[in-house]
This record gives structure tokens, sequence and C-alpha cells, in this order.
């Protein structure tokens, strides 16, 4: 029996929130209270939702309850190594639907991955499946052409360091992808699944968790937008009974208060509308410089934290502004422009190559940073942002839309590939689940919705836009009030992504 956790200080909200999980997490045969392992009960399935706006403290309560169930003796399967399980041994996986998502928690300390790696599970060459089983003390050290000694003792230091395959592969010179022969659809379920970034889900993507996980918890917050694809459904968790959903109110504000956080929140009051929010906004700035009203774009920001917007004419727009201040010509990319991908275009004869692709974060929405061209014509080196093996090289369709035209541009492009929009604005729609330490949010956009008057799930548009928007920033926010662009002080780069812009570490185009 492991010693359980010393009982973490809670809110009454928060401190509910952990009975009613426990209560879940017996049923699922962990016992958080004395740090038991036993079998679930059988035929229980369980949904919960924890939902409450930023601020409410989901993400500690998350991060709380990963490392009781870690404590008791659960194992945490996050899409690293799926070895062989013992006997009456519980699972847990913490899920989110993007990279970006996923690597937000990985920041705070919490081992989550992609819904989809979870979903799909590879299919390992043997001797990786060796040197995994060792990494996490499940054989013994292996004999093995594909590394050295030295390469072994380097990887067992890192994964000591990181508990993750992949970062002691790479440590070693290596990389996990290298080892995998194929992809299949998940066929043994799962124990437990935490669900970060629930809003986005659609009710296919909870029915293919809810195969998997008999026990699923889903953690979201109310104030954000629903997914485009859910027809005006709502949120996967407004559809559960009200038993089942368990809401955070109390704001746990970040250490010295935040006045971004402030400003969602004052986003709920009915008497606030926009003329009374954008002076709250002024008032923010004028006392914190974390709050920022500017009077432009900054293209320098752009490459790294996209411009948030409303309209896709202006996301259009300030694209072709990015691109002009930099100088790109109109028949290529430069190293270091952002990408977003807007989906996969193979024959099914090559499922297997979008499994693989999607399963490394290449999905909808994922955004990247062209590294250059590839060696094949068509092919683009990247740098997958957020994914823990960021650098691929991948056949292409990049697509720059011109504002007023139907067709968009296309400076090159494989036959067929994954297919990228550019990434310097997006939407707010497209900006859910992720976080950037500076966030621009462009406000003649917000003003435009204000005035258009329309309201989605009883709130006005125009404030699920902007707090939204506002809580993608993670120390910074700069109010942007003018239709205007400063230029960049220095060129683009790849030099802050580090190894990963190195043709070197990058995978050979198939």
């Amino acid at each position: 029996m492991s010693a359980a956790l010393p009982a973490p200080v809670f809110s009454d909200d928060q401190a509910e929130a952990w009975d009613r999980l426990a209560e879940a997490m017996r049923g699922a045969g962990v016992d958080l209270d004395d740090g038991l392992v036993t079998a679930p009960e059988a035929d229980k399935a369980t949904v919960l939702a924890i939902v409450g706006k930023a601020g409410s403290g989901k993400t500690m309560l998350l991060a709380q309850l990963t490392g009781a169930l870690k404590e008791a003796g659960v194992r945490i399967v996050s899409g690293d190594w799926d070895g062989k399980r013992k006997q009456g041994q519980r699972t847990l996986s913490i899920l989110a639907p993007t990279n970006k998502a996923a690597s937000v928690l990985r920041n705070r300390g919490v081992p989550a991955t992609t819904i989809h790696r979870i979903l799909y599970t590879p299919v390992y060459d043997p001797e990786f499946e060796k040197v995994a089983a060792w990494l996490n003390g499940e054989g013994d050290r292996p004999e093995t052409e594909a590394m050295t000694d030295v390469q072994l003792d380097r990887a067992m230091e890192a994964f000591r360091t990181h508990g993750s395959v992949p970062a002691a592969l790479a440590a070693a010179g290596l990389r996990g992808s290298d080892f995998i022969t194929g992809w299949k659809r998940r066929e043994d379920p799962l124990d437990i699944g935490f669900v970060d970034e629930s809003s986005m889900l659609d009710g296919r993507a909870l029915d293919d968790l809810k195969e998997i996980f008999p026990t699923l918890v889903l953690f979201g917050d109310p104030a954000q937008l629903p997914p485009v694809q859910s027809g005006g459904d709502g949120m996967v968790f407004e559809t559960l009974p009200e038993k089942r959903r368990l809401t955070l109110t109390r704001v746990h504000r970040q250490e010295g208060d935040s006045p971004i956080l402030d400003l969602a929140h004052a986003l709920a009051d009915d008497s606030v509308d926009f003329y009374r929010f954008e002076r709250m906004v002024e008032e923010a700035a004028q006392r914190d410089e974390r709050v920022v009203m500017a009077p432009r774009v900054e293209a320098g920001l752009m490459a790294r934290s996209p411009v948030l917007v409303w309209r896709n004419a202006t996301r259009i727009r300030l694209i072709h502004a990015f691109r002009a201040a930099f100088d790109a010509p109109l028949t290529e990319l430069l190293p270091g422009e952002p990408l977003i991908c807007d989906g996969i275009e193979l024959p099914l004869k090559h499922r297997k190559k979008r499994i693989d692709l999607e399963a490394r974060g290449l999905i909808k929405g994922a955004q990247a940073i062209y590294l250059g061209p590839g060696r094949r014509p068509g092919f683009s080196r990247l740098h997958l942002v957020g994914a823990p093996e960021p650098q691929i090289s991948v056949a292409s369709i990049v697509k720059i839309e011109k504002e007023g035209e139907e067709e968009p541009f296309i400076p090159f492009a494989a036959h067929m590939g994954a297919v990228f929009l550019h990434g310097a604005a997006v939407t707010i729609h497209k900006a859910q689940g992720s976080q950037w330490d500076t966030v621009q949010v462009f406000a003649p956009d917000l003003y435009a919705a204000a005035r258009m008057g329309r309201v989605e799930a009883g709130q006005p548009l125009w404030k699920r836009l902007a707090y939204v928007a506002i809580t993608r920033a993670e120390r910074e926010l700069r109010w942007v009030t003018r239709n205007r662009l400063g230029r960049p002080a220095e060129p683009l780069g790849v030099e802050d992504l580090g190894a990963a812009a190195s043709p070197l570490a990058l995978e050979s185009e198939e």
C-alpha cells in the first residue's frame, strides 16, 4: 500500500468536487483516501464534468488528482509507451484535444497527451519495445544494435528526469517515431480518462472516448465558444445530467492577482457593454503593465503568437500585412512563417500515413512553423508547436488566401498531403485550447460583433469572443485599438526553436 498524499488545501467548491471525484475513483478501483488499488466495479461507467471559468482552479484540481492517483499506484498511460499491464493494475490518461493544449498541461507538470494519440496506438519495432520496457522498469537492460551503451545510459538518465520515453531517446540522439512501424485503433480499453479543454469536444469525440474509458472526467469552461461542428448543440458536458456536473465558482487568482482574469470575469456583468469594457481595459493598462492598450498590431509578435480576430476578412488582411512587413516573396514561404493545419488530403490507400501524421499531432488546427523546403518537391520541413517530437517533414499544400477572392494563392504544393493556411492571424474560435505568453486581440472585430447584437448560448457573442481571446494570454494582453501594423525590428528566423530547427533532426521523406 502506498502512503496517502497530504490532503490538499481546497476551497469549498473544490473540496466538494474532490469528494465526488473520490467516489467515482472508488468505483474505478482506486481509493484516494487510503491509497489502495482494487478491482473496479463491474459494468459501472461514469462520466463527470468539472466546469468553471478561467482561474477557478480546474487545472490545479486535475493536477492534484493526477498526483493522488499516481501515488496510489495507478499507471499513467501518456501515449509515449503502453507496455503490458500487470494483473489488477489501474490506468489513467490525461488528454487534450490538441498538442498545444496538451503542452500547456505538460508545462505545469501534468503528463498530458492528445486524444488522438490514445485512440490510436503505435505498432513498435521489437528493438524499441525492449528499450521502452527497460526504461519503464519492465525488463532487463537490452542488448540492441539500435543503441550503444553510451546512448542507453543517456536515455536512462533522461528518463529518470523527465519520465518520458521520447525525451529519453531524444537525449540519446534518437526519436521514438523512428521505431514506429504502423498504427492501429486501440482495441483494449483503459480505466480512467481526464479530458482538459472539453469545451472543444463534439458528441462523436465523446462517444469515442466512452468506448475506451469507463470512468471519464471532463474539465471545461462553460464561458468559451462551443465547437463549430456541434451544430448549435452546445458543449458536450452541458448534455450531462445536472448531478454529474460540478461547478467551480470561486476564482483562485494568480499570484499578485491577474488583471487579465479580472477583465475576463467582468464580462459576466450584464451591465458591462463594449464601451464600458474597453474603458475597463484602459484602466487596467494604467494600473498594470500586463495589460496594454496598443494603437497597432506588432508584426514581430505575430510569428509565434497570432493576432486573434473574429472576421475572416480581418484575418486575411493582417496575414498579407505581416508578409509584406517581412518582405516575404509571393512565390515562396520564409523560414519562420507560422502555419495552421487545415486538414490532411490523402487517398484511402494512404490511411496508414494519415494516422501517423495525426497521431504525431498534425491534426486540423495544429500550429506549425515553416522551417524550409523538404528534399523532395512539395515537401515542407515543419516544427509542430507543442508536440513532444516537433520536427517533421511532410507533403504540403500551403494556401495563402486573398481578400475578396474565392481561390487562394498557393506558393507551392504537393499533389496531396497536409493542407496549411497561414497562421500569423487566426480566428478566436481556432485559438481555443491554446495559450501564448503575449496575446494581441484585435478589438475592432469585437466592436463589429457587438454592433451586430448576436447572442450565442444566452450571452452576447462579442462577450464570448472577448472572454476566449483574453484568456489565451498567459502573461500579457495587448488590446489592439486601430487597424495598423508596426513593422518588425528583426527579420524572421527559426533560431528560437533550437535543435528542432536543424535539418539533421528531421525524418526522412517517404
